[in-house]
């Protein structure tokens, strides 16, 4: 019997996914300072060293590692980078045509070989230069972004009622947020308690479960093409997705036009900048002087991950009470004060009390994705979307590459720098929505617009 319901499926993936960051950003800490320090840790011990003496000779090693890590993880990135655009971009629109379990199954399939990889390299201790082929194995078979646009499109195509697409996608944001949450808030005690080698068994187990799911129990929710459009897909699909996107500005009006690409620039700066300092926060927080173990680091984990579900009930709450614009503007600039306090976090206390500014991070990036949905038709809506996911897989990799690059730049003197860069940044977004505010964003007005220019366009033909 095949199932229409692909949240399972989003819960293994968060749950995976979710466990994978930390574990391996501690991996490569403690694999790189064993390599390059004189100083060994504890016999038998899975946590990270930290020295707060910085008149200590573990110290100024303590930096060093710091360095390479934030490096390390910028090449890893890198790498991934092409393969995830091409891949992102081909198999999200391919799926119109091939069906939307086709991606869901090869990004699964991506995740699995390089999670597979990763309990072969901590069980053999394998140089930990290897990571970068796991990397790139799951950038070339779809990355989460893939993963997760594909699933979001299972959704809409069974939901022909507006309200019960919101209802559906609200679930979903549910559910990520209480499983990145709780497994965050775990990661720590599978490091402490299983080991990497351990841990990356459980994450392989629970990926193969995933994708035995996909490949027996979920119906696919669009039905294959013919032979012959399938045979054409392939040489054709990459050209119509640009030629769609290009007509997807050039057919708005000039108002509707500035407007959109206002709102794009908008979610993407931001996003730039959400996802570059998210794994910089981990490596500071195993620095001098908060010295985090990972059960510490999990609970960080947890309390950032609680963003999705505060937002949610933010969003939830506001859209009785305020426009959409004025949901992001208070999403960004709650996000713009943690940014700022967290460069001045010296204690435990403080840095889970820095969290509380970020519970409306995510916000703006539903916000403004609703709103740029209302700025386009509804035959348009798909192009939209693989543009923005294209976008966010180009924003997201270089992203997260410069911020390290910036970090292993100034941990030595000023770790809380990116942070503070992070903050002036999101001064960018914010203008841009004064921008979007003073030529006259007004809630429903641009739905009206889009009415009147689709039927001069039909009383044209």
């Amino acid at each position: 019997m095949k199932l229409l319901f692909v949240e399972p499926a989003i819960c293994l993936s968060a749950f995976a996914l979710t466990l994978t960051s930390p574990l391996t950003t501690q991996y490569v800490y403690r694999r790189i300072w064993e390599a390059t320090s004189n100083y060994s840790m504890a016999s038998g011990s899975n946590a990270s060293e930290c020295e707060k003496n910085k008149s200590s000779p573990i110290f100024l090693s303590q930096e060093e590692v710091q360095k390479k890590v934030s490096l390390f993880s910028m090449q890893m990135d890198i790498s991934g980078l092409i393969p995830g655009l091409v891949s992102t971009f081909i198999l999200l629109s391919y799926s119109d045509r091939q069906g939307r379990k086709f991606p869901l199954i090869l990004s699964s399939v991506g995740a699995l070989a390089s999670s597979v990889w990763l309990c072969l390299l901590s069980y053999f201790n394998f140089p930990f230069q290897l990571l970068i082929a796991s990397t790139f194995i799951f950038a070339l078979c779809g990355n989460s972004t893939t993963f997760l646009g594909a699933s979001f499109a299972y959704i809409v195509d069974q939901c022909k009622e507006q309200k019960q697409r919101t209802i559906r996608i609200a679930i979903i944001d549910f559910l990520l947020g209480l499983v990145t949450g709780l497994t965050g808030l775990s990661s720590g005690y599978f490091i402490r308690e299983l080991g990497f080698v351990w841990s990356f068994l459980i994450i392989t187990m629970v990926l193969t479960v995933n994708l035995m799911y996909i490949l027996f129990f979920l119906d696919d929710s669009v039905k294959e093409s013919s032979s012959q459009n399938v045979s054409m897909s392939c040489s054709e699909g990459f050209k119509n997705l640009f030629y769609q996107t290009y007509m997807l500005f050039k057919n708005a009006s000039g108002n509707r036009r500035s407007l959109l690409c206002l709102l794009l620039f908008t979610m993407i700066t931001y996003f730039f900048v959400i996802i570059g300092i998210s794994p910089i926060f981990i490596l500071y927080e195993l620095d001098s002087p908060l010295c985090w173990n990972e059960v510490f680091i999990g609970y960080g984990s947890a309390l950032g991950s609680i963003s999705f579900l505060s937002s949610f009930l933010g969003i939830w709450f506001f859209s009785y009470c305020i426009e959409d614009i004025h949901m992001a503007f208070i999403g960004i600039l709650t996000t713009m004060a943690g940014m700022a306090l967290t460069a001045f976090a010296k204690t435990t206390l403080m840095m889970f009390l820095v969290r509380l500014p970020f519970l409306f991070t995510v916000v703006p990036l539903s916000v403004l994705r609703s709103m740029m949905s209302k700025v386009v038709d509804s035959t348009e809506q798909g192009t939209l979307f693989a543009c923005i996911a294209f976008l966010e897989t180009l924003g997201g990799v270089t992203a997260v590459s410069t911020f390290n690059g910036i970090y292993a730049a100034t941990v030595a003197w000023y770790p809380g720098f990116t942070f503070l860069l992070s903050a002036g940044l999101l001064l960018i977004p914010v203008i841009s929505l004064c921008v979007v505010r003073c030529i006259g964003w007004k809630e429903g007005s641009y739905v009206l617009l889009i009415q009147e220019e689709s039927r001069e366009d039909t009383s044209n033909r």
